[in-house]
């Protein structure tokens, strides 16, 4: 598959700041720990990549389909005085072809809602992952979009492709995971993380 997925465009920077003044404590919530070495799927302009590098002191790989979000993640990454083990410009399917160890912990957000292949893309993070490893999606809510306003304009996908907790651990458990818990992300999103059965 080649360009972006649908409804899953980098928006503004500002909303993310408003959405998310504290992106370390989001991670944190998720089960990262300081020890793991993580992986920010399609991770564009970084704005999770940079926190997730200095929780786990630069073990960190970071995948995006588009070169100019890299570019965009690597400032983002020498802002905040951390670093990454691999930059990796490639489609998120192939992710387990191109990380050269097993990792323990895996992040997508706000992405896998317009992911084509919803399946194989959670057999590529299973094979990524070490056994009890993380795999954590984070989501919008099923609200009508014009309920989902960031600074006075609705955002985030149609309502009609937002995916429920339940939708979600549907499509991973299938792959081999078990859902640990699901973690409300205030206003809008939630996170559902998973472990690897493997």
């Amino acid at each position: 598959m080649t360009g972006m997925f649908p409804a899953t465009s980098m928006p503004d920077r500002d909303w993310w700041e408003a959405l998310w003044p504290d992106p370390s404590g989001l991670l944190l919530s998720l089960g990262v720990e300081p020890s793991m070495t993580a992986l920010d799927l399609c991770c564009g302009d970084g704005y999770f990549t940079a926190p997730l590098a200095k929780i786990v002191s630069g073990r960190v790989y970071a995948l995006d389909l588009d070169p100019e979000m890299i570019v965009a993640a690597k400032a983002e990454v020498k802002h905040l005085g951390v670093s990454v083990l691999k930059w990796i410009v490639a489609d998120a399917g192939d992710v387990a072809e191109l990380i050269p160890e097993k990792i323990d912990f895996a992040l997508i957000a706000n992405t896998f809602h317009g992911v084509p292949d919803q399946p194989a893309l959670v057999k590529a993070v299973a094979r990524t992952l070490k056994p009890r490893g993380l795999f954590a999606l984070v989501n919008w809510h099923q609200l009508p979009r014009e309920h989902t306003t960031v600074l006075g304009q609705p955002r985030g996908p149609r309502a009609e492709m937002r995916m429920s907790p339940e939708a979600v651990a549907a499509v991973v458990e299938a792959a081999g995971f078990r859902l640990l818990r699901v973690v409300d992300l205030p206003p809008y999103h939630y996170g559902a993380v998973f472990e690897h059965k493997g």
